[in-house]
């Protein structure tokens, strides 16, 4: 099971060192994880991820080939008309379009990104479009419809381990492609607590979630 750790701000570099698979910048001005800093310089097995809501192509577009991204995060309400001109314009990046999920949700909608999206991140509905530090009934997902590998995300922490073994021996995780962890690894927005992401980071490879 892979590893995704967002919304980097105040020590990346820390992180980077821990060897996650994934690591998100968020570009949404509003996010008290806003990132305007310098990238670090990743190694090849760490992708960076812009994260992105409700931003104009030319600002994707503009952010990916500055920071020299691997994956965009459409976190708002892009349609699919939005993903597949952003995919027309760039075959190297991998698009994951995330959608929220409070007590159910409409299944239904995939169908229109199914071509036009490398991957799919169910996170938690909440007032902010992310790090909202609760989790949501991953039951949910029994009725997943798709093949695409998924994200999963929303307030997953050190005490969801547990949770998480159960859910990725069940039925319900066959597509689920990465552990998406953010707010509940914090000292404050933005600067991540190493020795938490540490231990999650063990305890994942040695319960093989």
């Amino acid at each position: 099971m892979k590893l995704k750790v967002c919304g980097m701000n105040h020590n990346p570099k820390e992180v980077a060192q821990l060897q996650p698979d994934y690591m998100g910048f968020i570009f949404w001005e509003p996010s008290s994880r806003f990132f305007k800093g310098e990238m670090p310089t990743l190694s090849k097995s760490i992708k960076n991820v812009g994260v992105f809501v409700n931003a104009s192509l030319e600002e994707v577009l503009e952010k990916a080939q500055k920071y020299n991204l691997a994956a965009v995060q459409l976190h708002g309400s892009e349609s699919p008309e939005f993903c597949k001109d952003l995919r027309e314009n760039t075959q190297s990046l991998d698009i994951i379009k995330v959608f929220s999920i409070k007590d159910d949700f409409d299944f239904s909608i995939l169908k229109r990104y199914e071509e036009v999206c490398d991957h799919y991140l169910f996170d938690t509905k909440g007032k902010l479009p992310g790090g909202n530090g609760y989790t949501f009934d991953w039951s949910v997902l029994n009725n997943y419809p798709s093949t695409k590998p998924y994200f999963l995300s929303g307030g997953i922490g050190l005490e969801s381990v547990e949770k998480l073994e159960s859910f990725m021996n069940s039925p319900t995780s066959k597509y689920c492609h990465v552990i998406d962890v953010n707010s509940k690894f914090e000292i404050k927005p933005g600067l991540k607590d190493i020795d938490q992401l540490k231990k999650f980071k063990n305890r994942l490879t040695q319960d093989t979630i």
